[in-house]
């Protein structure tokens, strides 16, 4: 949810070399709804050859709604660790709303990092790369958008999409179940899925693998 861009430098160094990727990166001092990000994403696009469109976690509704109004140019749609609704259903969001304006007041202790992002075995560089991602984002940035992320609906766009779609699946994800996938695939059948051994933040974790699914997909 840092939004930042700061953590995909070795997933876009995993690319081929005749590949121009660019991060998108959201602001730190100021919470825009999911509406209005939308203008930063469509900046970002070019609006005259090809691409591709990748989203990580926060990003993947925001992913999925531009998508769905189907630029001319935009030629598929990769998802990892994605979801359409909340990823938190239940008490568990009734939970995560009620401590979201405390919780990103304290510093992200590591074994909460370790456990819901980037897993047990995460180098410790990772380990400081995600945590000074996150401290970079003002608390109450953080705070709306997992708010944001909680109320988030975005399942009537996903019919619309007319690319391809590839979901990358962290099968340690501890924050995205496989829930999420089946509810996106109930929607689009032929959304491609491959699941990679790893955590939450999976193009951190498994930045090589994550590049070669993508390109495999590129039609």
């Amino acid at each position: 949810m840092d939004g930042t861009g700061k953590l995909f430098s070795e997933f876009i160094a995993a690319l081929p070399e005749e590949f121009e990727a660019v991060a998108v990166g959201y602001p730190t001092e100021r919470h825009l709804p999911y509406s209005e990000l939308e203008d930063f994403v469509r900046a970002a696009c070019p609006s005259s050859e090809p691409f591709m469109l990748l989203a990580e976690s926060f990003s993947t509704p925001l992913a999925l709604k531009y998508a769905a109004t189907n630029p001319a140019n935009l030629v598929g749609l990769v998802l990892c660790a994605g979801f359409a609704s909340s990823p938190v259903r239940g008490w568990r969001r009734f939970l995560a709303s009620l401590l979201a304006p405390v919780v990103f007041h304290l510093p992200m202790p590591n074994v909460a990092a370790r456990r819901w992002l980037v897993g047990a075995d995460a180098s410790p560089s990772l380990l400081r790369a995600v945590r000074a991602a996150i401290a970079s984002v003002k608390p109450d940035v953080l705070a709306a958008r997992l708010r944001a992320v909680l109320a988030c609906d975005v399942r009537g766009a996903v019919g619309q999409i007319g690319v391809p779609i590839l979901y990358i699946r962290a099968e340690q994800d501890r924050l995205v179940s496989v829930l999420c996938v089946e509810e996106l695939r109930q929607i689009k059948p032929e959304m491609a899925v491959v699941a990679l051994k790893g955590p939450h933040l999976l193009l951190q974790r498994q930045p090589q693998r994550a590049a070669e699914a993508v390109v495999r997909f590129i039609p």
